[in-house]
């Protein structure tokens, strides 16, 4: 489950990996419209599977599967790369306000919508198309970051304050891979809802974009979760939706 800034082709490199160890992947698209929307959505595609599943969230798209699988029973395991771990009644503001501001904090733009969508979202954000390498992909090269910044999904400002339900991982076993070099999301913000979730954690030195830039490290992470909780080995078919 892709974050805010992106789409599900962020996972290209980890999907590629998964298909050649025999695994199969559903990558849905995260509408980024709240969290309420957005968990709904994914509940219901959570409910189209008849295999287990291991849940795989980065940035934002972590708050998603939190309260997308509290009451899904065949999500066996939590996969949490760069992302946010929400707790009952929590949002992410609470969690960035809580550690010291990191760049991406001044990098974002806010974009009003038209006035044609009633009962819609006011206001989208973006990064600064001139902020977007820094701060959300300084491992990726310089081509790579120029797409991805101009091809952003834009989050919808509501997103940021949207309270979370019952926690998934507080039932769940959970694994948590924290990017040391993000300039997104606090690496000690991270360390902290991974402790918190009692997650087994990998420490990965990469930016906010680690999922890209790192796919083998993150898949390393996503096939010892399905491993110990499908019952699972290697060459079995198990489904990862991202």
């Amino acid at each position: 489950m892709h974050g805010a800034f992106t789409d599900a082709s962020s996972w290209a490199g980890v999907i590629r990996l998964l298909h050649s160890a025999g695994s199969t992947v559903r990558a849905p698209a995260n509408p980024l419209r709240g969290l309420t929307h957005d968990a709904a959505y994914i509940k219901k595609v959570l409910h189209d599977i008849d295999a287990p599943v291991v849940l795989v969230g980065h940035g934002y798209g972590g708050a998603v599967i939190t309260q997308a699988a509290t009451d899904a029973d065949n999500v066996v395991a939590l996969c949490y790369v760069a992302a946010f771990g929400l707790d009952a009644g929590e949002c992410i503001l609470d969690i960035t306000s809580r550690f010291p501001p990191m760049p991406a904090a001044d990098a974002t733009v806010t974009a009003d919508l038209p006035e044609q969508f009633p009962g819609g979202p006011d206001s989208e954000l973006y990064i600064s198309e001139e902020r977007f390498p820094p701060v959300y992909a300084g491992d990726l090269p310089p081509h790579v970051n120029k797409v991805m910044s101009v091809a952003q999904r834009p989050i919808v400002h509501s997103a940021l304050t949207s309270r979370s339900g019952p926690p998934a991982w507080a039932s769940k076993p959970s694994w948590y891979a924290i990017a040391t070099a993000d300039r997104m999301l606090s690496p000690t913000a991270q360390r902290f809802m991974a402790q918190r979730m009692a997650a087994t954690e990998y420490l990965l030195d990469g930016s906010h974009a680690v999922v890209l830039s790192q796919p083998d490290a993150v898949v390393a992470m996503i096939q010892e979760a399905a491993e110990q909780n499908t019952g699972r080995g290697d060459g079995d078919e198990h489904r990862q939706p991202l």
